[in-house]
């Protein structure tokens, strides 16, 4: 039996997003929250029950009916409730708990008490979370970001596509044709702020940010044919030693030159100690003087991760184009930004000026609980950065609808952003195209617009 009921504690940034995702997915969502503020805000975002009381009080957890729950999702900003909320649901026989949890001295395998402790099935540390995300787009040099799927031999490549591109100003259709030497599929686009799963009749247009999915294998073939250039990534520049900042200094400096601007002189001499291979600069990360100075013209990726949104886009642009060496030299680098945004209005803003890839902490903590809830029921998940869809896979019940109907005669696919992108036969993943008829018990690869979700769902069941 899967999750149905869900009981939340906390409406901050990772709660409400959290409950407005899950709502839309056809949960049933319950919260405890004290703030009058967030539950007046939060009643006109989403259908659910809201319970204004402290979550330390059993009462509210009887208002909510906490016996009832399959899982709790503790995200308020303080451990110490997220993990005595933990303990709290495992008396009220909630079988599933996730904490919220940042002090590495509890909750985590090696902690004083680890999560078996407090019952935490999953420790959420959003800063961790999207350290180790930025740290993993830096080792995927050539890309914006290349994603495994499934086992992982098939993955979907992230790319900009500019003007001289051989498949911009083309439709799906005509990219199809042109490159049919080996199986491609072009599974959504990102354009300005709009998301599309792409029918034959699309055409990719300059400054789209296209998601190609693949086999493993044809990754060099690909960017080849692309004109993309295999890019080593050896010099890399990070504004900001916060908590996430210097983490990501820390996970790359053993393979990486590391130089990390700060414009605290305390703290940056405090990093300055506690990194052993990385160089800490004093200054402010919007000062072209000092990013020049610090050796930005020769830098591969410029990382920028203060607490601030608009100083984090406004570097990150001004590196863009310092960093732009095809200005100069038509076979140059281009560097690499991203930018941690903590506003999701901002992340579009920030693909559309022209960044490469736009962070939020928010949405990469609610992925990782997305995924540990779907564990049941969906095979695998993965999110598009840049892009509200997401890639599943899921298998076909016997008599469901999409078993019915060669993949080229079911309408409801188009019209509800859903695309049949692969299946899995004889172990091996292939492409599928319209002549596709898919078995029941087959796995399949299925690119959906995050709100398709449900719709997706529903034609496999």
């Amino acid at each position: 039996m899967g999750v149905t009921n869900i009981l939340i504690i906390g409406l901050g940034g990772v709660g409400l997003y959290l409950a407005e995702r899950l709502v839309h997915e056809g949960y049933v969502v319950t919260i405890i929250e004290s703030n009058p503020q967030l539950i007046s805000s939060a009643n006109d975002k989403i259908d659910a029950k809201i319970i204004e009381g402290n979550a330390m009080e059993l009462s509210c957890w009887k208002r909510a009916q906490a016996e009832h729950m399959d899982l709790l999702i503790a995200v308020t900003d303080q451990d110490s409730v997220n993990m005595i909320a933990s303990i709290i649901a495992h008396r009220f026989g909630i079988p599933q708990k996730i904490a919220r949890v940042r002090s590495p001295d509890y909750g985590y395998e090696n902690s004083f008490l680890n999560k078996d402790d407090f019952h935490i099935d999953l420790v959420i540390h959003p800063e961790e979370l999207i350290a180790k995300e930025i740290a993993r787009l830096v080792m995927r040099a050539a890309a914006n970001d290349v994603i495994d799927i499934g086992e992982g031999e098939m993955k979907v490549y992230a790319l900009r596509v500019n003007a001289d591109s051989p498949i911009a100003n083309r439709t799906i259709r005509e990219i199809r044709l042109a490159f049919s030497d080996f199986p491609f599929s072009i599974v959504a686009v990102a354009r300005a702020i709009n998301t599309i799963i792409p029918g034959d009749d699309d055409t990719i247009l300059p400054n789209d940010q296209v998601f190609i999915m693949l086999h493993g294998n044809h990754i060099s073939l690909l960017m080849h044919n692309m004109g993309i250039r295999e890019q080593t990534i050896q010099r890399v520049m990070i504004v900001g030693g916060g908590m996430v900042g210097a983490r990501v200094a820390e996970l790359l400096e053993r393979d990486f030159k590391i130089k990390l601007i700060e414009h605290d002189k305390e703290h940056a001499e405090e990093l300055a100690s506690s990194l052993k291979n990385t160089e800490v600069l004093l200054g402010d990360g919007t000062d072209v003087n000092v990013m020049v100075l610090g050796g930005l013209m020769e830098t591969d990726t410029f990382i920028a991760t203060t607490g601030n949104n608009e100083t984090n886009i406004i570097s990150c642009l001004l590196a863009k184009h310092i960093m732009n060496r095809t200005n100069i030299d038509p076979q140059g680098k281009e560097g690499k930004t991203i930018a941690l945004v903590r506003k999701e209005d901002y992340l579009v803003l920030a693909s559309t000026i022209g960044l490469d890839i736009a962070l939020n902490m928010k949405i990469s903590a609610a992925n990782e609980i997305i995924k540990f809830i779907r564990m049941g029921e969906l095979l695998s998940v993965a999110h598009l950065h840049g892009v509200d869809a997401e890639v599943i896979e899921l298998v076909a019940a016997p008599r469901s609808t999409i078993t019915k109907k060669r993949l080229g005669k079911l309408r409801s696919l188009l019209q509800e952003n859903i695309l049949i992108a692969g299946i899995i036969r004889q172990n091996e993943c292939v492409l599928t195209d319209d002549d596709t008829h898919i078995e029941a018990g087959e796995r399949t690869i299925v690119v959906s617009a995050s709100k398709s979700l449900k719709e997706a769902r529903k034609l496999f069941q």
